[in-house]
């Protein structure tokens, strides 16, 4: 499928979504989500409107955010992710979340407002053309986002590009463990649904060192594959990837 009909497709459900404020599932499955894949209550009760129950890991768990970083969040929804990291960084830090979803945006920044935090900011824009200022971020981090963007390796290598030297993203994404039917990635729900646009384990790993990081597995999770993905072969895997 081209890559327009794939943003088209993940563009309206995500929209969708944001307009609902609420995901696929109720308030209470999409805490259960959140739990299965890592934040503690306190993270889940932060900022409990931007919690939509999406995502296949903590990238602030295994990430390195000291206070007075420049932060960049990666398909940043409602927020949820942000507002976890504006702790860590403080005042003298900031957060920068970048959502292709207008809707997205408009609710993150509603949130904001709502919890007072100001060391946030939320821009529109592609995560295959940011629109961040070259060498300006000291860490990155993005929660099962990168598999919707159909050129993944120009994700990453826009990543390198604004991260500064010896920067580091810290990732949990999708990842296919066998190959997909041609009825499966061009299904609409497997599409938004961070399914079919995955890479095998071994391609993604690739194109992150291609895109000039040193990547490193922190750790998988395969059974998550039974508790969100109906069983289809797939991990969500957790990377670090350093700036060289």
């Amino acid at each position: 499928m081209e890559s327009k009909k794939i943003k088209k497709i993940v563009h309206k459900t995500y929209s969708n979504l944001a307009v609902s404020s609420c995901c696929c599932c109720s308030k209470k499955d999409a805490i259960n989500i959140s739990k299965s894949i890592g934040y503690s209550e306190n993270e889940i009760n932060n900022v409990p409107e931007a919690n939509l129950g999406l995502g296949c890991g903590n990238p602030i768990a295994i990430s390195n955010i000291k206070e007075g970083d420049i932060v960049l969040d990666l398909g940043s929804g409602t927020g949820f992710d942000v507002f976890l990291a504006a702790k860590k960084v403080g005042n003298k830090g900031k957060v920068i979340g970048v959502d292709f979803s207008e809707e997205m945006i408009k609710k993150a920044r509603q949130n904001a407002e709502k919890y007072g935090y100001k060391n946030v900011e939320f821009k529109y824009g592609d995560i295959e053309e940011l629109p961040i200022e070259s060498n300006s971020v000291d860490v990155i981090i993005s929660n099962c986002v990168i598999n919707l963007a159909p050129n993944k390796e120009k994700v990453f290598k826009e990543s390198h590009k604004v991260l500064k030297k010896g920067g580091k993203m810290f990732v949990s994404d999708i990842v296919l463990l066998k190959k997909l039917t041609r009825e499966q990635k061009d299904n609409s729900e497997l599409i938004s649904g961070c399914v079919a646009g995955a890479l095998q384990k071994p391609d993604y790993l690739k194109i992150i060192k291609k895109a000039g990081f040193e990547a490193k597995i922190i750790c998988g999770d395969k059974d998550i594959s039974k508790r969100q993905y109906s069983g289809i072969p797939l991990e969500s895997l957790k990377v670090e990837a350093i700036k060289k």
